[in-house]
């Protein structure tokens, strides 16, 4: 019977750790001025609820996709996986994030092969995820729209389009030479 219960404990305080270490989806906080804001890793739901809902749907469904751009690109994106970190608390973030969201859909792109993470705005938190996976990538403005193909980074979209998201996008996947707004050789 004490094995039994050892056992047991020892399960229940393995199960704590890791949900402790797991990083919650959509985790939102609230800042010192009231104003809500997203953290970490987070999904659609998360960026069409409480107050976020209303600049996401505004910028969504207002966008309108350029269908010709999107045709040229459509069939190439789905080998690429995306990496997005943006603040939810950023005017250009949310400009852009439920634009490339529109364009994404009309692409038909796997909303799996999407990840997107929210970074913070504070001092000693700036351009930071709570899990850290901006560490490494270089993150200097937001939103940043990382591109992979077969796990390597193949080019990026910096804070807003050069011409546009679909014209951008379409210049990553096809031709290879794009350079974003803040590209240094």
């Amino acid at each position: 019977m004490k094995k039994i219960r050892t056992v047991i404990l020892l399960f229940q305080f393995v199960l704590c750790v890791s949900l402790l270490q797991a990083q919650e989806l959509n985790s939102m906080v609230t800042d010192n001025y009231g104003r809500e804001k997203l953290l970490g890793e987070v999904n659609r739901e998360g960026l069409n609820s409480n107050s976020f809902k209303a600049w996401f749907q505004a910028n969504y469904n207002g966008y309108p996709v350029n269908e010709e751009a999107v045709e040229a690109s459509k069939d190439l994106i789905r080998d690429y996986e995306i990496t997005v970190f943006l603040g939810t608390w950023c005017g250009d973030s949310r400009r852009e994030v439920p634009r490339f969201y529109k364009i994404l859909d009309a692409m038909g792109f796997p909303e799996e092969q999407l990840k997107l993470i929210c970074v913070d705005h504070v001092p000693g938190a700036y351009k930071k995820s709570p899990g850290g996976e901006e560490k490494g990538l270089n993150i200097i403005k937001v939103p940043t729209f990382i591109f992979y193909k077969d796990g390597k980074e193949v080019n990026r979209i910096v804070e807003r389009p050069v011409v546009s998201l679909e014209e951008d996008i379409r210049k990553i996947l096809v031709s290879g030479d794009y350079k974003h707004r803040y590209f240094r050789e």
